[in-house]
């Protein structure tokens, strides 16, 4: 599966999802500041193809070194973003014409919406839900939970966002 990307554009894009059930938020236009926490857990995992053309030795070394880092690890990402009216209406696709991935929407209004996504790729299966929430124009909160498992081995990833808007004017950084 692929990792989902990093700012605004792509936690407040849940919106452009299947755009004839999904409304986009009630947000301001401009420049935001995201703070994402996230916890990951489990062996990241692989392609049965890709792991048929490892050498057995090479398999073994990649497996110890999975089984080593597969404690839960958390961490905080801070950036900022610049949300355009185009952003905001048409959102990202998040593999919106990818046939392997189904998305349902649970609800939506310009508050909130929640979602479920599941991909079968490669043998690797990955399931999730989604949710982003308006708590105002200016303020947005949000958390995923996703699941991938393939080739033996499963991974989780949970994730929560704040994001505060900071004008309308969207710096060149």
């Amino acid at each position: 599966m692929k990792r989902i990307g990093i700012g605004l554009v792509l936690i407040l894009a849940v919106s452009g999802w299947t755009k004839d059930k999904v409304e986009p938020l009630n947000v301001k236009l401009g420049q935001w500041k995201v703070v994402r926490k996230i916890t990951t857990s489990g062996e990241l995992p692989l392609p049965p193809e890709a792991l048929t053309r490892l050498t057995p030795e090479q398999r073994a070394r990649l497996e110890a070194r999975m089984k080593a880092s597969s404690g839960e690890r958390t961490h905080t990402i801070t950036d900022e973003n610049c949300l355009t009216r185009e952003q905001l209406d048409e959102g990202a696709d998040f593999g919106a014409n990818r046939p392997e991935c189904v998305r349902t929407v649970i609800s939506s209004s310009s508050s909130k919406t929640a979602m479920k996504l599941a991909c079968e790729q490669s043998g690797i299966k990955g399931n999730g839900t989604f949710e982003v929430e308006a708590l105002s124009t200016e303020n947005v909160k949000g958390s995923s939970q996703i699941t991938a498992s393939g080739g033996g081995h499963t991974a989780h990833s949970n994730s929560t966002f704040t994001a505060k808007w900071m004008g309308p004017t969207c710096s060149t950084k």
